[in-house]
């Protein structure tokens, strides 16, 4: 049995995570689990599934669960986070933490040289030049549960390195999909939670509705898979049943499909390089899904592409600017400090203003991203 550990357990990514391993309990074991906040719904997990080590975010949640469960070890904040990923008995660890606070865990368990089931997109954005040295280092391996870089990863199968024309992400539009700058002047928070496909977190789920989300794509897709900016595409495709592909040099075009369900690429991180059957995972029925449309992005609406595109080749220190403006802008979005509009306006300020310099440690990019977030939160709050 491979031992596990979840890094978010009680979000969407990590509850869907613990599904597939309720189905497969006869091939995975729950190592550890770590939740931010909901030390309830973290609570229930332990009991179910009995895990050795927990971490929780919060003072109360580990007050709670000291008092509850005195037969595990319990750990709190980033420490408990960064111990977590140092666990020597772990055989695959699933970062599924929003935001740059997986990236510590992360470097810990490349150390240890686990594998890493890779759903934390903030890792390879803000940290990728320094994971990628890291990666050369050390014999770890990071299996991306991205629905896009999961599909990216699988189609790349079909080719060499070489042999790789173009790497074509796709993406659902969000919530706004065509509709105007007019339109997106008032919108407020609900309308913009009201993803049409995926049902996700509230911080992926606005930044999918920026298109910010797809620009954290292609900065990912860029460090994970050593691929030119240039070689690096973004269609829109409304159905989210493609879920990336990859042109090679015959102009042969290889997808991954399936139905927009996180379970597929989860357990192919888990189960890589092998396949397994799982009921719980819906199959793909070509009948209700025989209409498979295409369209262009709108940048002049959807800025947050050609924002990443810019980050990303300027490179450097640039990508950590451009995720902490973008989690901070979407923190006030969330709460109403700003308008939906006005995240573009943060992150392109603050990219503007930026000194940029090399990294090549983990105290740099945390220091950038402590500096970007202190600054905004000064201006806004």
């Amino acid at each position: 049995m491979k031992n596990i550990t979840i890094l978010g357990s009680t979000g969407s990514i990590g509850t869907n995570a613990l599904e597939i391993i309720r189905e497969l309990n006869n091939e995975f074991n729950i190592l550890a689990l770590t939740a931010n906040s909901n030390y309830k719904l973290l609570a229930k997990q332990i009991k179910e599934f009995n895990p050795k080590y927990v971490s929780i975010g919060t003072e109360e949640g580990y007050k709670f669960l000291k008092k509850e469960f005195n037969d595990i070890e319990i750990y709190c904040g980033k420490e408990g986070l960064r111990e977590i990923g140092k666990l020597d008995e772990t055989d695959i660890i699933l970062t599924a933490v929003s935001g740059a606070i997986g990236l510590e865990a992360t470097i810990e368990a490349i150390k240890k040289e686990k594998r890493i089931a890779l759903a934390n997109k903030e890792t390879m954005v803000a940290g990728g030049d320094y994971i990628n040295s890291l990666l050369k280092k050390y014999k770890a391996e990071i299996i991306p549960v991205d629905s896009e870089h999961s599909a990216l990863f699988q189609s790349l199968l079909s080719g060499k390195d070489k042999e790789v024309k173009n790497l074509i992400l796709t993406g659902s539009g969000g919530t706004f999909r065509g509709k105007d700058l007019e339109f997106l002047k008032n919108v407020k928070v609900e309308d913009a939670l009201k993803h049409p496909n995926w049902s996700m977190g509230k911080k992926i789920t606005i930044d999918s509705s920026t298109l910010i989300n797809k620009g954290l794509e292609v900065i990912e897709a860029h460090q994970l898979f050593n691929i030119d900016y240039d070689k690096i595409k973004v269609v829109i495709h409304p159905q989210s049943i493609i879920h990336s592909m990859v042109e090679f040099v015959d102009n042969s075009i290889v997808a991954q499909m399936g139905v927009p369900d996180m379970k597929i690429p989860i357990q192919y991180a888990f189960t890589y390089p092998n396949r397994m059957q799982n009921e719980i995972i819906e199959g793909l029925d070509f009948m209700k899904y025989s209409n498979l449309t295409f369209e262009e992005v709108n940048h002049k609406v959807f800025r947050g592409i050609e924002l990443a595109f810019f980050a990303g080749k300027t490179g450097k220190s640039m990508p950590i600017v451009f995720n902490a403006a973008n989690e901070i802008a979407v923190e006030l979005f969330l709460n109403n400090k700003i308008k939906f509009l006005d995240i573009y306006k943060i992150i392109e300020n603050e990219m503007n203003n930026h000194n940029i310099i090399n990294v090549n440690n983990l105290e740099t990019i945390l220091e950038i991203d402590r500096e970007v977030r202190a600054k905004l939160r000064r201006e806004y709050l």
